[in-house]
């Protein structure tokens, strides 16, 4: 039986914002204890994580590879922080119709080409956000860091013209290709 690994789809910010995002993560895991956040580049999820095989993984790229979008680049604003209780903070993505668009169209083609479905998380839909502390962060300690998090000011823009590839190897999420 073929090995399976664990990939998703992400729009990965270029430098220096990538480092910017990565200090946030890392300021929050001393701060709070909320390390999970780590295990993965800063990153505005697309598809949630999917199994596929081993054997079959050229079979994967071949379909990202043929995805095609014609509204690139795509002008993404980050604004301030959101939270979603009891666990969870995020960088804000503001509303933005051409990336929703990428989104759909991407989950559209993996399904139709490789019958993956994109199950969103307890079914809220795409609410596109990078997120800095999740799964680990203490319930208790939750409304001190959303009261710390929602006193800051957070902005910053990024042009994307694609999407990456993400890999679980030896749980951490590595950038395997872009697209």
């Amino acid at each position: 039986m073929a090995k399976k690994n664990l990939y998703f789809l992400a729009i990965v910010p270029d430098q220096p914002l990538k480092d910017q995002v990565h200090e946030l993560k890392l300021e929050t895991a001393q701060r709070y204890g909320s390390k999970a956040a780590l295990k993965s580049p800063p990153h505005i999820t697309l598809h949630m994580p999917f199994q596929w095989r081993d054997d079959r993984e050229e079979q994967l790229i071949e379909v990202l590879q043929s995805f095609r979008f014609d509204n690139y680049p795509i002008d993404i604003r980050l604004k301030g922080f959101g939270f979603f209780p009891p666990r969870v903070i995020f960088i804000s993505v503001e509303e933005n119709e051409a990336l929703k668009e990428l989104q759909k169209h991407l989950c559209d083609h993996i399904r139709r080409e490789l019958n993956v479905f994109n199950a969103t998380y307890k079914d809220m839909g795409f609410h596109p956000h990078m997120t800095i502390a999740f799964r680990d962060l203490k319930k208790s300690v939750f409304p001190e860091a959303q009261r710390d998090f929602a006193q800051r000011e957070f902005a910053d823009t990024m042009k994307i013209d694609g999407f990456t590839l993400l890999k679980n190897t030896e749980k951490h999420w590595e950038e395997w290709m872009k697209f």
